[in-house]
């Protein structure tokens, strides 16, 4: 497993201290991205994505929750190659979007089809379709909360996209601390990322198998008040033909805030691993920071996108730029 572990790590350095958790030091790595790649090349590219972004989320605010969750489900899965986005083929009957963690939640593909379409009209063959994922949920960010920043580009899109390997990856809602913590190292991310990243669980919906039953059996440490109102929103029993879905924060539903936090400390959250923040000393005081220091959370989300958006980057031959982003060239 650790060879494993560190064959895949190709842009991540995972460095985990014996005794404790891991924060990567200083500046966050880019593997060779580079803020500004397309001046050049395509100078309008990121204004093109961030328009198309602005037009969607007007419309619907629960498509940027969608598209920044995208990044985090692509990156963790054979790392930030736009592997999420290629459509099944008699060869490859099930990608990542069709994994359990996939589908049917994942959402937000229309937008990446109209930014890539009116990228290859500006440019043709130039932004690849993870630079535009991760242009994207840039933009959201910033749309949903004023939350600005740069987000460096180079990345190539890769041609393996296997559906049983979300399962792999990407951590469950079900998962407890040290699942979680075990999940973010896997991918050179530390503690503190893993908390800081949570957060975007402030905006978007939940479809209710994803915490029924385990978060609305009794006892729970669920607000009793909250509990309630699930369980008349939730079926007992969800199933892929009624499984509704319910605001992941129901105070700032569609703004990209610190408002997520509060709802820990209060014990107001969906899933086992929203609540597993609790349960260290060092994880809740980074919750508490995150709660009640101005600032504070929106400051370190932004380094950890640029983080997250750098794992396991594809360079040279290891990768291409679509022209499509549902299909390899």
């Amino acid at each position: 497993m650790a060879s494993k572990v560190a064959a895949v790590l190709s842009c991540a350095l995972l460095v985990v201290a014996a005794a404790g958790y891991y924060t990567p030091p200083g500046p966050a790595a880019t593997c060779g991205l580079k803020v500004g790649y397309y001046h050049d090349r395509c100078p309008q590219a990121e204004a093109i994505v961030q328009r198309v972004v602005g037009d969607a989320v007007r419309r619907n605010p629960g498509v940027g929750a969608g598209l920044i969750r995208m990044l985090f489900h692509d990156c963790f899965v054979e790392g930030c190659d736009a592997s999420v986005l290629l459509d099944p083929t008699p060869a490859n009957p099930q990608p990542e979007k069709l994994g359990a963690p996939n589908n049917p939640s994942l959402r937000g593909f229309e937008v990446i089809d109209a930014a890539k379409t009116a990228l290859e009209l500006a440019c043709p063959g130039v932004v690849s379709c993870a630079d535009t994922i991760a242009f994207a949920a840039r933009d959201a960010s910033s749309f949903l909360g004023g939350v600005d920043f740069d987000m460096p580009a180079g990345r190539l899109d890769g041609r393996v996209s296997i559906a049983s390997r979300t399962l792999d990856f990407l951590p469950a809602p079900t998962f407890n601390l040290s699942a979680l913590v075990g999940s973010f190292a896997a991918k050179g991310l530390g503690v503190e990322d893993m908390v800081v990243l949570s957060g975007a669980h402030t905006v978007g919906r939940s479809h209710c198998s994803s915490f029924v039953p385990d978060r609305l059996a009794v006892p729970s440490d669920m607000s009793p008040s909250l509990a309630a109102s699930l369980r008349g929103q939730c079926p007992a029993s969800p199933s892929s033909g009624n499984d509704p879905t319910v605001a992941q924060d129901a105070v700032t539903p569609d703004a990209l805030d610190s408002q997520y936090y509060r709802n820990v400390l209060a014990h107001r959250v969906l899933f086992t691993s929203d609540a597993a923040l609790l349960t260290s000393p060092a994880t809740a005081r980074m919750v508490s920071d995150n709660a009640n220091i101005p600032g504070w959370w929106e400051d370190r989300f932004k380094k950890a996108m640029v983080r997250m958006a750098s794992v396991e980057v594809k360079t040279g031959n290891q990768g291409e730029v679509r022209r499509n982003c549902r299909a390899v060239n």
